[in-house]
């Protein structure tokens, strides 16, 4: 049994702390604001992020992060990627020599450069046991719910990388386990854009054909920013690349795709700026589109898709416009 502390209640983090304390591991959940720690005690239920899971008596709360740090195996930071230096920064000086850290935070640092998040907490923590990573196609609501999914823990060191993956893994999670962190982290965040454009897609309803053209060209995009980066192809084919890909792009419960439906249906003036005064639940795309596609420039990648949804997001294109500068792009071949 780990003592394993969760840095964030959003839904992922809520509902990963289920999962643990389920496979019998001593959990604390760490929100990051007061007004939900005391719903949580008070109703066991986090409403705003996961309305009708209520969390095991054997779940642990917490709003001292450091106390809750200091004393964890495992922290777990699920904190989404825009607050994460922030929120992380007070407790990082608690987490000891011994402690493993694990990401499970689907975004890109829109910094200068941009980072990862096992890059910010690189820079963060200045003692740990070692950086992880878990990521893959899976919805909080699901995964709390105990339906089946199926994750990838990555480390760079394989003991690590099978030790996060026995962490997690349950009779209803299966996990598998990759020493490709810089894949599953760039897939992660990138798949998020890409699902933004078919969010918009769908929204101006041109139709499953373009829906499919979009999840194909956008793993196109997806794998050649992990190559450039030193990352596997392999991964990208994988949970965290193809995977989350197609969930992020076609499911209900997706934020990214709601945003870019919001964004095709709102009015043109309404749908260039991002809100970043949304509540609840944060679409990751929306604040990593920036940073994706710096590193892709820095790289020499060409990343239509990406570089369209930023001009929606930031530079006031229409989502029609999008679509024509897509489809007047010159012919090429496939590969």
């Amino acid at each position: 049994m780990a003592r394993v502390t969760v840095l964030g209640a959003g839904a992922w983090g809520t509902a990963l702390a289920v999962v643990l304390a389920g496979n019998g591991h001593e959990v604390v959940l760490c929100p990051r604001r007061r007004a939900l720690l005391s719903e949580l005690r008070l109703g066991r239920q986090n409403t705003a992020y996961l309305p009708g899971v209520t969390l095991p008596p054997t779940v642990g709360l917490c709003d001292d992060w450091q106390a809750a740090a200091r004393r964890a195996d495992v922290v777990v930071m699920a904190v989404p990627s825009r607050f994460a230096r922030a929120a992380m920064a007070p407790a990082a000086p608690a987490i000891g020599q011994e402690t493993v850290i694990v990401s499970v935070v689907k975004g890109v640092e829109d910094g200068e450069p941009p980072r990862t998040m096992t890059q910010v907490l690189g820079e963060l923590v200045a003692q740990h046991a070692g950086l992880a990573v878990l990521s893959g196609p899976g919805f909080a609501s699901e995964v709390a719910r105990r339906k089946p999914a199926a994750l990838v823990a990555a480390a760079e060191r394989a003991e690590l990388a099978e030790n996060v993956q026995k962490l997690f893994a349950s009779p209803t999670l299966r996990v598998y386990r990759s020493g490709d962190v810089a894949g599953v982290e760039l897939a992660a965040a990138a798949k998020n854009v890409i699902a933004i454009a078919t969010g918009i897609s769908d929204g101006l309803e041109l139709g499953l054909s373009a829906r499919a053209a979009l999840i194909t060209r956008g793993l196109a995009e997806l794998g050649r920013l992990a190559v450039a980066k030193g990352a596997k192809l392999e991964t990208v084919a994988g949970l965290a690349g193809l995977g989350d890909l197609v969930l992020t792009c076609t499911g209900a419960l997706s934020r990214n795709r709601a945003l870019g439906l919001r964004l095709a249906r709102a009015r043109a003036g309404d749908a260039a700026q991002p809100d970043h005064s949304a509540p609840a639940a944060v679409a990751e795309g929306q604040t990593t589109a920036r940073a994706v596609a710096r590193i892709a420039e820095q790289c020499g990648v060409e990343m239509p898709i990406v570089s369209a949804v930023c001009r929606v997001l930031y530079e006031g294109a229409s989502p029609g416009a999008m679509v024509e500068e897509l489809l007047s792009r010159s012919l090429k071949p496939e590969f």
